[in-house]
């Protein structure tokens, strides 16, 4: 297979610090986004953490059944957890800190996707805009509950709480996601402060245009910060420009 990707972070217009954290780890084809939280660095210090240990966990998942990869990059979600949450138990100014994570492993013809919190994974193919993951939020709650419409959700007083987050509890369940991949797939990771700012419409008309990573990523980040910049922005862009042939059933 062969990539190009760019990522990049900004704290926004909002913000005084950037509490966002991210990996692109091209020879492992690992991409990581991490929206911390807990105020005062800790939110930094949990996000840090998370990109950091998952990564290590992970490692290659080339050759993998699809069942051995899920477990590992499950594994990997859950080692991060507990080692942030056990930092909340011993210092005082790390309780309450946690961290969003999206994990995108990338190999032959495939991809995974490993999710906990708010922060998503896109998929753009054929000029239609896909998202991979599942928001762990109160509003996507209420959203598949039937109690607010999509738009309602997006405009609602409680958008921004979670309910899953790494480092808040002694354990947590990330959701796993598999998918094949073709040529010229673009794959979008972000943190909630470019999707709370651009609607799924914009952020397609923008990776439709055919850029390089690096001006898409750049491009992306300046359009948040032009509707508000609310918060913290973090965007990688991973475009697909070969694929392998063949496919044996895994990763």
């Amino acid at each position: 297979m062969l990539i190009s990707c760019a990522g990049d972070t900004h704290v926004g217009v909002v913000r005084s610090g950037n509490e966002d954290s991210f990996l692109l780890d091209f020879k492992h084809g690992v991409f990581i986004v991490a929206d911390g939280m807990g105020g005062h660095a800790a939110g930094e210090v949990a996000s840090e953490m998370a990109v950091e240990i998952i990564a290590r966990e992970v490692g290659s998942l080339r050759g993998m059944t699809d069942a051995d990869a899920f477990e590992r990059i499950r594994s990997a979600i859950r080692i991060a957890n507990q080692a942030i949450f056990e930092r909340t138990l011993a210092e005082a100014d790390k309780r309450g800190m946690g961290t969003t994570t999206t994990v995108l492993v990338l190999s032959a013809r495939r991809y995974l996707i490993g999710q906990v919190g708010d922060s998503r994974a896109y998929l753009l193919r054929g000029g239609q805009l896909l998202q991979l993951t599942k928001d762990h939020s109160y509003v996507q709650e209420q959203v598949d509950a039937g109690l607010l419409t999509a738009e309602q959700a997006r405009t609602h007083p409680y958008s921004n709480v979670i309910t899953r987050c790494v480092g808040a509890n002694e354990d947590v369940v990330p959701d796993v996601y598999f998918g094949n991949l073709e040529r010229e797939d673009v794959l979008l990771l972000a943190s909630d402060g470019l999707t709370g700012m651009l609607e799924d419409d914009q952020l397609a008309r923008i990776l439709q245009s055919g850029s390089p990573p690096e001006v898409l990523v750049s491009r992306l980040i300046a359009e948040a910060n032009r509707r508000g910049g609310l918060d913290n922005i973090t965007a990688i862009i991973v475009r697909v420009d070969e694929v392998s042939p063949g496919h044996n059933g895994g990763l």
